[in-house]
């Protein structure tokens, strides 16, 4: 995996995330929040879990160990949610902006949420975090679709595609 590639893929992390949270504004408070018996029970939450996620990685990558994710709770609405991400998303983004290839070959050290220990080089750590966040964004298309409210197509091939049009 080069610097490009991780490069690519937070581009393509984000591009999809905005998607996501656009097609997520057009839910009402209630539909927002409905338990739908998910992994994660509500859009709200499993946007929430998304976020949280980046944040806990973001951290990693700072030497810091976090023992929880915050909860969904902690997002009453999407602009909460939205106001939080533009942080973690700035602050992903000056981090991979400053790697380089040795840098992202380098292995860190961290303690997962459990108290174990973990490490890995940077690069699986940027991958998974990406992969994740695919992971559940396709939940919350389900979900989109469960509220009868419209999904948006988040693929990579979708990205690529866009990204070769605006050249």
């Amino acid at each position: 995996m080069t610097l490009d590639d991780i490069r690519t893929l937070i581009e393509y992390n984000y591009w999809s995330n905005h998607r996501a949270l656009d097609a997520c504004a057009k839910l009402s408070a209630e539909q927002f929040t409905r338990d739908l018996g998910n992994s994660f029970p509500s859009v709200r939450d499993t946007l929430a879990h998304i976020l949280a996620a980046e944040w806990i990685w973001h951290e990693r990558w700072q030497g810091r160990s976090p023992q929880g994710l915050p909860p969904g709770t902690d997002f009453p609405d999407l602009a909460t949610i939205r106001t939080r991400w533009e942080k973690v998303e700035g602050d992903i983004r000056k981090f991979v902006a400053g790697l380089d290839e040795k840098a992202l070959a380098r292995v860190q050290e961290y303690r997962l949420v459990s108290g174990a220990a973990s490490s890995q080089p940077y690069w699986q750590m940027i991958q998974h975090m990406v992969n994740h966040g695919s992971y559940h964004r396709g939940q919350i298309t389900m979900m989109l679709r469960i509220l009868g409210a419209k999904p948006v197509g988040t693929d990579l091939i979708t990205f690529y595609r866009e990204r070769a049009q605006a050249s």
